[in-house]
């Protein structure tokens, strides 16, 4: 019986280490697939941001324009081009050649209630 006790004790720790080394190895590999799932929400949110960021830079792209300004203006916050007795010309401001008032009208003059609305 003294041969059979080393035996069985040496028996029982490796049969306690088989099931520990499986235990530890079923952890880490559920571990492993909880982060490959963790990784395909990230992606995929990832994804979705990245949508969402190239259609908001195109709609901010949008509102850079003079067309977009213009009807943003005209339609939701119903401005009209201002009459001419409300123009103030800017002293020294050369306008642009499509810009510019046709010859013999003066600038620079000012409105006739003073120059103040």
């Amino acid at each position: 019986m003294t041969q059979q006790r080393p035996f069985l004790i040496l028996w029982t720790l490796a049969v306690a280490a088989t099931v520990a080394a499986f235990v530890v190895h079923l952890a880490l590999r559920g571990r492993t697939v909880d982060l490959g799932y963790k990784l395909g929400r990230a992606r995929a949110e990832q994804a979705r941001l990245r949508e969402v960021k190239r259609v908001l830079s195109l709609e901010a792209a949008s509102y850079e324009t003079p067309q977009r300004v213009e009807m943003v203006a005209r339609s939701l916050l119903g401005m009209t081009p201002p009459p001419p007795e409300r123009v103030i010309p800017v002293r020294g401001y050369s306008a642009p050649a499509g810009e510019r008032e046709p010859e013999g009208e003066e600038s620079g003059s000012a409105p006739p209630s003073g120059g103040r609305p």
